[in-house]
């Protein structure tokens, strides 16, 4: 029992990163239908940009993740305008190869910035351990779930109760229509995008503290999120969400059972078996039935 419990921490702490991350994929699909493959590299953006600023400076960390996710909202909203924003293509695909061009230009751009070498920040309230029913959790992990937590609530009355979410609803229901009532859906694209940047941050933020951060540590996170996103439902904030928890626990489980080598085969084993059983995700839809679930 001690050590399923500890297995559950460990996949629900993870899960939370991976559901976040998923998060951001959705609000991209849905209002540009494009599949956004820098969303990693902006996880590493926001726990860099945060080591950075902590240790340069010297500011209480509340306020280092401020300046981080507004630093983060920022980039988002400039990386969209010089990439999708001007791109003469609407093909989705080339936009996709677009977002993979950006991932590896925000690499590149961190490496030279601040080097290869690996930075961290401080636990957010100690790293004294607590024990529960035997197992373990560092305070850390309960940050982590916790801020994961709240950042759905804001999302879903982000979306439910200000025009900019209803507006962003609409849109990704149909662009067209939207258009046509006076929406900006090009706007609207840049603010999801810039949202999605920020809530990558925020994820980033939160998990630098246990696992450090690096130029090329979104990569594997962003793939993550990726099939997180895949196995929620792509475009449904609160499948991806779900589908991050699951992914979580089937890596913790798996490499806890089996072996840690396996860690990362897992999320791909399990999103290629959810393809050939269900391909639109546990909760994914189309339409406007997928659009009611937002």
């Amino acid at each position: 029992m001690v050590e399923i419990l500890q297995y559950i921490f460990s996949g629900i702490t993870v899960g939370s990163i991976y559901g976040l991350i998923a998060v951001g994929f959705c609000i991209v699909y849905n209002a540009t239908e494009v599949i956004n493959f820098s969303q990693g590299e902006f996880v590493m953006l926001g726990g860099m940009i945060g080591a950075v600023v902590f240790k340069a400076w010297g500011l209480p960390l509340p306020l280092v993740f401020l300046l981080s996710v507004a630093a983060c909202f920022l980039l988002g909203w400039i990386c969209e305008k010089l990439t999708i924003g001007l791109s003469r293509s609407h093909d989705i695909l080339n936009l996709i190869i677009i977002t993979f061009g950006l991932a590896i230009a925000i690499k590149g751009a961190v490496m030279m910035i601040w080097g290869k070498f690996a930075k961290d920040m401080p636990a957010f309230s100690g790293e004294i351990p607590l024990t529960i029913m035997g197992a373990t959790l560092v305070p850390q992990a309960i940050w982590i779930v916790g801020v994961s937590v709240l950042v759905m609530l804001c999302m879903r009355l982000f979306l439910n109760n200000t025009a900019i979410g209803i507006a962003m609803r609409a849109s990704a229901s149909e662009k067209v229509a939207a258009s046509l009532v006076g929406i900006p859906v090009k706007l609207i694209s840049s603010i999801s995008f810039a949202i999605a940047s920020a809530i990558g941050a925020v994820a980033g933020l939160i998990i630098t503290p246990l696992t450090l951060t690096s130029y090329d540590h979104g990569t594997m996170l962003g793939l993550k999120g990726f099939c997180a996103a895949i196995i929620g439902g792509m475009g449904n904030i609160y499948g991806g969400f779900l589908g991050g928890l699951i992914l979580g626990l089937l890596e913790a489980f798996g490499a806890g059972i089996v072996s840690s080598g396996y860690r990362d085969v897992v999320a791909f084993l399990a999103l290629i078996l959810l393809l050939l059983i269900r391909p639109s995700g546990l909760l994914g839809e189309t339409g406007k039935d997928r659009i009611s679930k937002i």
